[in-house]
């Protein structure tokens, strides 16, 4: 018996504890069982999601394709990056936005059979690749780079039965490339914040490019005019018409006439003289179609023939190349990689071209034999021109199938259209001339009249080139126009005699093509950065575009002189070319990219550190002047500010009159201040106008003693319910123009509008007011309001 009176059990007879079995978990409804990875035969990884979907219609079954938008990893936005002591070893970062990204082809890639990359063909789209090959590579070994030259079934398939390694020589191009910029832009940078203004910045060719805008300006500033006098004579021959002949020669020597008084002598002789027909010489004259388009022709003459700034024109041909939706089609992809500096065509390419041409321009426009173009000597050939992808998507039927004519549309049409007939045109045969020079003697003077008539129009059929005349070039253009019959030793009768005077002409300041050519010429950056170069330069407020021209601002020209005195290597035109040579050489396998790098830094270091100590500081730095100021009688001196120069008081801090100014041949000149009827709100004196960053505003002037400040109306209310506010000219960030609510800063109102608003009310739905609508020398007005398509031509202001 146990001690307690129970009866003892034998440890045998116990029972053993019952086995816990977890209760069964209800079983899920089938739609909330989360999906298993299915593997797929290929993962295709391209930048963007409108290539992307293009690809995706042509891909069979077992491919997925993700998009990577742009570049995954960059060097850090906040530090320089770069160990300089470490062999130029970059550290790079995923950037801000692209964790999710990265996770998503991560996992994409570990249930695929293989990975293949296609970022565009170029360097930047090899770092791409690179930097994903990077990230994937511990969950997916099988990894292939494949290049797209055109997004069709063609170019597809094409590039899937040829992938390759990953091309570490143009990944280290690109590498050297990025941290060179780092090197320049990250410390010149803070140069130029401490000796300047804060917010400035450097860039190894853009502040070339400034430095060709700057040098320009000051050739034209600096240009003499010089007189000169042209002599014409109407004259008559045995048929009509009459024609016009210029003095060329005076005693067998060229005609070069200074002045009124020689002009008139010699009007006088020829008034007196007889006039023959010395010789007379037709010939045939032919012009040859030019090449297909690369990628800085491009920028060029879509800048002459559509007023398209470079930046505007490559995001178009990114759109024509990654694909357009057409409707019915789908995306489809119209033109070939846009950023090529090669002209050679595929065969296949050239004979679609020859069909197209035979059958709509007949048998006299086709060559007997395909038209072949060399690339210039050090041009990539690894891509095609750029040309219409598919010849059965002609401009016409890309219109018809785009349906709605949005501005987009117009613009994606007009840029393809100029591509398709530079193609179609390049395969053509040359425009044939009849030239006629006749050479008229008057005793021992001769004139010469020059005339020529198209007698072939060959490829001007179908496109002609637009040419930027310079008014400081010859002008020795044969005139369009028919030259009478005439024959040796006819006489001839005298009309009129017409002395002009003129003057010589300066350089032309540079527009977008220009400047674009002007690069490319000097081997100054590479054709897909010009229209990130000509974006930069603007938007740091270096140069501005007034009337498609550029002009360098006071900034622009004072951060040009400071790094020219103190980087006279990086500033050197033929010192930047040849770093853009041995970058190609780096692809080229010739150059190491780490051998490139200590070249450069080496005697930029030592710049740098004489930079820092010897660089004027201009915000501590005061230029005298002869003015006086108007509030307390003491000399007024010239000092930077955070915009610009401006005229201050050399009695600061115990007077703070400042002034605008601008100068005149060597003059310091005051900018009269335009004042208004508005009365300050604060101290009741009369309001200004003046100019900021953001626009014009009115000021106090009694600034700065009283600093209150009023936006300037426009005469509309803002349109917003409960809004009292009215609109007023703004400004982005970037410089571009906007009209916004004057409330936004004290109730936040958020209304704008992109074009100038005008306070007059549609005449179609009874808005308040209606916008101004200016570009490419048209000009018109348009209703704003939802659902109102009113619009009228008007004639453009100047």
């Amino acid at each position: 018996m146990a001690k307690n009176g129970k009866k003892a059990r034998s440890p045998a007879a116990k029972k053993k504890p019952a086995k816990r079995v977890p209760p069964a978990k209800p079983k899920q409804p089938a739609e909330r069982i989360a999906p298993v990875a299915r593997r797929v035969k290929a993962l295709v990884i391209v930048e963007s999601p409108a290539k992307a979907r293009t690809i995706k219609k042509y891909l069979g079954v077992g491919y997925q394709v993700k998009a990577s938008v742009g570049h995954v990893k960059d060097l850090p936005p906040s530090r320089i990056g770069v160990d300089v002591e470490d062999a130029f070893a970059p550290e790079y970062v995923v950037i801000r936005g692209k964790t999710k990204v990265l996770a998503e082809i991560r996992s994409a890639a570990r249930h695929a059979d293989q990975v293949l990359l296609a970022p565009d063909p170029d360097r930047e789209g090899e770092a791409i690749a690179w930097h994903i090959a990077e990230e994937i590579r511990p969950v997916q070994k099988n990894i292939h780079r494949i290049l797209f030259n055109e997004i069709t079934k063609r170019g597809i398939t094409e590039a899937l039965l040829h992938p390759a390694a990953l091309d570490q020589r143009k990944f280290e191009s690109q590498q050297a490339r990025r941290v060179l910029d780092r090197l320049v832009g990250y410390q010149l940078s803070p140069l130029l914040w401490k000796k300047v203004r804060r917010g400035l910045s450097a860039g190894r060719v853009q502040s070339v490019a400034v430095r060709l805008v700057v040098e320009r300006e000051r050739e034209v500033r600096a240009f003499s005019p010089t007189e000169y006098w042209t002599l014409e004579c109407v004259l008559d021959g045995h048929e009509p018409p009459p024609f016009t002949a210029k003095l060329v020669k005076i005693d067998d020597k060229k005609a070069e006439v200074a002045d009124g008084a020689s002009a008139e002598a010699l009007a006088v002789e020829l008034r007196a003289a007889s006039f023959r027909v010395a010789t007379v010489d037709r010939r045939e004259r032919r012009r040859w179609p030019l090449p297909p388009f690369i990628t800085s022709r491009l920028q060029q003459e879509a800048w002459k023939k559509l007023r398209m700034s470079a930046k505007r024109t490559m995001g178009l041909a990114q759109r024509l190349y990654e694909g357009v939706d057409l409707g019915e089609e789908g995306a489809v992809a119209l033109i070939t990689y846009m950023r090529t500096d090669s002209v050679r065509v595929a065969d296949e390419a050239v004979a679609e071209a020859r069909r197209h041409i035979g059958a709509k321009y007949g048998p006299e426009f086709l060559p007997a034999e395909p038209v072949i173009y060399k690339s210039k000597k050090g041009a990539q050939d690894a891509h095609e021109a750029i040309r219409p992808t598919d010849m059965s998507f002609d401009p016409d039927r890309v219109r018809a199938l785009m349906g709605g004519q949005d501005r987009e549309q117009q613009d994606l049409l007009r840029l393809y259209t100029l591509i398709w007939n530079r193609f179609i045109a390049c395969q053509m045969p040359p425009a044939v001339y009849d030239q006629t020079t006749v050479d008229v003697g008057a005793g021992r003077l001769l004139l010469r009249t020059t005339g020529q008539v198209l007698k072939f129009a060959g490829f001007t059929a179908v496109y002609e080139e637009t040419v930027e005349k310079d008014p400081s070039g010859p002008d020795d253009e044969p005139a369009e126009g028919v030259v009478p019959d005439l024959r040796e030793d006819e006489d001839l009768k005298l009309r009129e005699c017409r002395p002009e005077q003129h003057f010589t002409q300066p350089p032309p300041r540079f527009s977008e093509a220009s400047l674009i050519k002007e690069l490319e010429e000097k081997g100054i950056g590479r054709p897909s950065t010009y229209a990130a170069i000509l974006s930069t330069i603007q938007e740091r407020e270096y140069v501005e575009k007034k009337e498609g021209r550029f002009y360098p601002t006071s900034l622009g020209e004072v951060v040009t002189d400071l790094l020219c005195a103190s980087f006279p290597d990086v500033l050197n035109v033929e010192f930047t070319a040849h770093m853009e040579e041995d970058l190609d050489k780096i692809e080229d396998g010739e150059m190491g990219w780490v051998e490139v790098l200590r070249e450069f830094y080496a005697p930029f270091k030592i710049d740098l550190a004489r930079a820092e100590e010897h660089m004027p500081d201009l915000k501590r730095q005061e230029e005298p002047t002869d003015l006086v100021c108007d509030r307390c009688g003491k000399m007024m001196v010239k000092r930077w500010g955070k915009n610009g120069r401006f005229l201050a008081c050399s009695g600061y801090p115990e007077c703070r009159n400042t002034r605008d100014f601008t100068e005149q041949n060597g003059n310091t000149l005051l900018v009269e201040v335009p004042t208004t009827d508005e009365k300050c709100p604060k101290c009741g004196s009369a309001m200004v106008i003046k100019r900021g960053r953001f626009g014009e505003f009115l000021a106090c002037s009694r600034f700065p003693d009283c600093k209150t400040t009023l936006p300037i109306s426009l005469g509309v209310l803002c349109p917003q319910p409960d809004c009292d506010g009215f609109l007023t000219a703004r400004r982005s960030r970037r410089g571009k123009p906007f009209y916004g609510c004057s409330n936004f800063a004290k109730t936040g109102c958020r209304f704008v509008v992109w074009d100038r608003p005008i306070p007059e009310p549609c005449p179609a739905c009874g808005a308040p007011f209606v916008v101004r609508k200016e570009g490419r020398g048209q000009s018109r007005l348009r209703c704003v309001r939802p659902g109102c398509v009113w619009a009228e031509e008007i004639a453009a202001e100047a």
